[in-house]
């Protein structure tokens, strides 16, 4: 199942663990990302908490948490090479996973027709 934030994260959940990153629509806007900064494994997060930052030549952004959980695994690969974001931004580009608190929340975010309606 995946869903998707105002903000412009998706979310690929499986079995109460969502692997979360940004959009393609969000990795266009910010350009070519040339630094990413990663949670902590183990790390507790809630929902709006910021969770990683990307430096793009354009601008420095944040990624928030989509909902409440537990960092439980990061992908190095985007830290030692941020054009995989720019890429693959929703398979290999993947920020964390996070062990969602509850499963449930995720069915206040938004579908894929929803978010590409929001992003007109």
């Amino acid at each position: 199942m995946t869903k998707f934030t105002e903000d412009h994260e998706w979310l690929e959940i499986a079995d109460g663990v969502a692997t979360v990153g940004i959009t393609g629509h969000a990795a266009e806007q910010l350009g070519d990302l040339v630094f990413v900064e990663l949670p902590g494994v183990g790390k507790h997060l809630s929902k709006g908490d910021v969770a990683a930052t990307v430096e793009s030549v354009k601008a420095a952004s944040d990624v928030y948490c989509p909902l409440d959980g537990e960092i439980v695994e990061v992908n190095e690969a985007i830290v030692n090479d941020p054009s995989l974001v720019n890429s693959d931004p929703q398979a290999g580009g993947w920020f964390f996973r996070l062990k969602l608190a509850n499963a449930d929340d995720a069915t206040g975010l938004m579908d894929e027709a929803t978010y590409k309606a929001h992003i007109g």
